[in-house]
């Protein structure tokens, strides 16, 4: 299954049927706002769904089934690919019954392969982040690299390199902005000036890949908005 490349901003306007983004696309930039409710996914091990949650339309997103063997559960946005990019959304994630030991993952996966075999994902664990453990605070927020670097790997083997504490309000949606270059990730919350997670070696080789919203098992994903910024080379 492929993933065409991005077109041209124009053309991803017609296709949402929305306005223009607010400010001046440069030579160096294109940026779009996208409907998340209707734009069309190519999903993998999840459901995708549009519901009304919080007072927004939004898309949620569940695993199927709820315990997967592994942690390739995204919905990937057709028709759009980048090596370079800033992604702006406002998600939330919650466990979808108290007794899980779900924390509500929720997050962005990128360079995704075409197969939908490989990915990279950041991603943050809302219910972490007020917990009375201070260790499980400081996994709030996390990085992955699917399928050689999976989080239990990187934790056992790098400690406290991969994930980080950030603090969030399980009950709000919450913003989060997550910029790639090359081989680095940073992740800012809720309008910080500050990145919460700094990554320096993305685990794949840096090249165009798909984009998609990510959920974690045992898991309700909301997604409310996504702005996606591609840096042309």
């Amino acid at each position: 299954m492929q993933l065409p490349v991005l077109k041209a901003v124009a053309m991803i306007a017609t296709a949402f049927a929305l306005p223009a983004f607010a400010g001046q696309s440069t030579p160096s930039a294109r940026q779009q706002d996208l409907s998340v409710t209707s734009a069309p996914l190519i999903v993998s091990g999840v459901q995708a769904t549009r519901v009304r949650h919080f007072g927004a339309d939004a898309r949620l997103l569940t695993v199927s089934p709820l315990n997967p063997s592994d942690d390739a559960t995204f919905a990937a946005l057709k028709g759009i690919t980048a090596q370079n990019f800033v992604v702006e959304a406002i998600l939330k994630g919650v466990p979808i019954d108290n007794a899980s030991t779900a924390r509500g993952f929720v997050g962005i996966a990128f360079r995704i392969s075409n197969d939908l075999t490989r990915f990279e994902a950041i991603y943050v664990r809302p219910t972490n982040a007020r917990a009375d453990d201070q260790l499980r605070r400081n996994h709030t927020t996390q990085y992955i690299s699917h399928p050689e670097y999976p989080w239990e790997r990187l934790r056992d083997q790098h400690p406290g390199k991969y994930e980080s504490y950030v603090d969030l309000d399980a009950d709000r949606w919450t913003k989060m902005r997550l910029v790639v270059s090359g081989s680095s990730a940073q992740l800012y919350v809720n309008d910080a000036l500050q990145p919460a997670l700094i990554v320096n070696d993305l685990k794949l080789t840096p090249a165009s890949g798909g984009i998609g919203l990510w959920v974690g098992p045992g898991s309700r994903a909301y997604f409310k908005s996504l702005k996606i910024t591609v840096k042309r080379p």
